[in-house]
């Protein structure tokens, strides 16, 4: 999210919107079934190569998801009480893949490929083209190697570390074959992780590329084609082919007609940079845009009461939380950081700083998730008790905290000022009164996220984006609670115990097994506060009252071909 501009900025921003075409809405719009909708958010795609720079940015990912397949994804599973449609994370159902099996003697699964899928530029879909993503995946030739992370997590033979340190085994073997044109064998390392299917359900590292146009668009400089899949398409088999792509300004997309499901119900989606969130908001509300995303929890706290528009939201995996650093002091003491957990004002948070559309976390784990445990161990708003813990670990009201001034420092993005910074004012109010010396320090996004995500040195960071996905509870202990896991340990913690307990639930076949060590890993991860768990949050959009459609995917990117309006 860009910086707030001056109002010279918004009138150029409304005058472009207006001259893109979308100040009064054409007569196809006004039709009883429309097929194109304009929707705006912060930004558009920067990038489409999931092994590339832009993989972490959520418009990018939304990109991805509406031009690419995947072999398969998860099942529906009805919807909520605001008209939101859902998955049901234990069942999966085939999209490239028709079916699949998998052989316990040899640790393989047998992938039966849908025939007849063409791609946007003609191409026809067979096992090539899923050797190919393999291939690409494990040359680790991307600046961010997720393919690779992927495949590595979901326990595929043969994408071990070594392949990171070692080129002469990034060439694709016998893991990952060609049985014939529609049949594909993939075999798992031993022991057989738990978090293959979840990992080919999610979005991530696993959507599958047409082959044909991949190689026509490589150089002997870029052999995988990283520099078309980020500046130019990424060519699949999604429901959507790229029509127009303005770095920073919009993205435009048209129905693949040739779509194996059929093709989508709107047939255009303009895709549209509005930086402002609040001029996202107005035009909604004039009727310039269909559907607005990424607004401020207020922003869409109003909108709910608008003549026309639709607010809807799930608690699904976004969540607010503070890592409190194990290496930095005051907070490698457990006592220090469990009195912080009692001076949290969560309700305040709740009504105040979401406008009631949250609820308390209680675990490490979004509550949604397959292998999600609430421990015993809770903290509450509870000054007196923090008080209490704070003289135990040697610091009565808070005396001799001042020489830990820089560990005190409570970091946000500042991008994030509108929606954190209310909600970093009311923290330090408590803070400050059970004698936590805090200042606020909002730094820009990419200070925020090289020093959080990649260098882990932030005594004190107060996060809203961090999500695991795939949709699995053994996964999301996996990546930010271990000492093993990757990348997302950004607060240090290390238990040896929380170690084996995810090493053995992710090998673990009995479901009931599984979950029992799931159990126990949150429950050490609540009594020692791995990370300080605040709520669970609404993921929202705001939309034209006749949109329907809206479906809820754990990267929070909506799938275009899921909406229709009008009619």
């Amino acid at each position: 999210m860009l910086s707030r501009r001056s109002v010279v900025t918004i009138l150029i921003v409304a005058l472009a919107l207006v001259a893109a075409g979308c100040g009064n809405r054409n007569d196809e719009q006004q039709t009883a079934s429309r097929t194109r909708l304009t929707i705006l958010a912060e930004d558009v795609p920067t990038g489409l190569d999931y092994d590339g720079p832009a993989v972490g940015i959520p418009t990018s990912q939304t990109g991805m998801v509406n031009l690419m397949e995947g072999l398969l994804t998860y099942a529906p599973a009805g919807q909520n009480d605001e008209g939101v449609r859902l998955l049901d994370f234990t069942k999966y159902e085939g999209r490239l893949a028709e079916s699949w099996d998998y052989d316990p003697a040899t640790l393989t699964w047998t992938f039966h490929l849908r025939q007849g899928v063409v791609g946007c530029e003609g191409a026809s879909f067979n096992a090539d083209d899923v050797l190919y993503t393999f291939a690409r995946a494990k040359s680790v030739s991307g600046p961010i190697p997720l393919g690779w992370f992927e495949a590595n997590t979901a326990g595929i033979d043969g994408f071990t570390p070594d392949v990171i340190t070692d080129e002469s085994k990034r060439e694709l073997g016998d893991e990952v074959t060609k049985v014939d044109d529609y049949t594909v064998k993939i075999r798992q390392s031993r022991p057989p992780s738990q978090l293959f299917l979840p990992v080919l359900a999610q979005w991530a590292g696993v959507l599958i590329f047409d082959k044909e146009t991949m190689e026509a668009n490589k150089t002997d400089k870029d052999p995988w084609s990283h520099e078309y899949t980020n500046n130019t398409n990424a060519p699949s088999f999604g429901p959507y082919c790229l029509k127009t792509w303005e770095k920073g300004s919009q993205f435009v997309v048209t129905a693949n007609p040739q779509y194996y499901r059929g093709a989508p119900a709107v047939s255009e989606i303009v895709y549209r940079k509005v930086p402002e969130s609040a001029n996202r908001v107005a035009a909604l509300r004039s009727g310039d845009a269909d559907l607005v995303e990424h607004l401020t929890p207020k922003e869409f706290h109003a909108l709910r009461d608008a003549d026309g528009i639709e607010v809807s939201g799930v608690i699904g995996n976004e969540t607010l939380l503070i890592h409190l650093n194990w290496k930095t002091k005051p907070f490698d003491d457990e006592r220090v950081r469990q009195a912080f957990a009692h001076a949290i004002p969560y309700d305040e948070i709740i009504a105040n700083g979401y406008a009631g559309q949250a609820k308390k976390w209680e675990s490490q784990i979004s509550s949604t998730y397959p292998g999600y445990h609430r421990p015993a161990k809770q903290y509450g708003t509870d000054p007196a008790a923090a008080r209490e813990l704070l003289a135990q670990a040697g610091f009565p009201d808070g005396r001799g905290l001042d020489r830990f001034g820089d560990a005190l420092r409570l970091t946000y993005t500042a991008e994030k000022q509108s929606t954190l910074g209310p909600i970093a004012t009311v923290i330090q109010a408590s803070l400050r009164e059970v004698g936590f010396p805090v200042e606020l320090d909002p730094i820009p996004q990419t200070q925020f996220a090289d020093r959080l995500y990649t260098k882990h040195d932030l005594p004190l960071a107060l996060d809203d984006i961090e999500k695991a996905v795939p949709v699995d509870g053994g996964y999301a202990l996996l990546i930010a609670h271990t000492t093993y896991g990757c990348c997302a340990n950004n607060g240090n913690f290390a238990d040896p115990r929380v170690d084996e307990l995810v090493k053995a639930a992710n090998v673990e076949t009995d479901q009931a097994k599984r979950s029992t060590l799931l159990a126990q890993a949150q429950d050490i991860l609540m009594e020692r506060l791995s990370l300080l768990p605040i709520v669970e949050y609404k993921t929202q959009w705001a939309y034209r009252d006749d949109v329907q459609g809206i479906t809820w995917h754990p990267e929070n990117s909506l799938r275009w071909s899921d909406l229709r309006a009008g009619g």
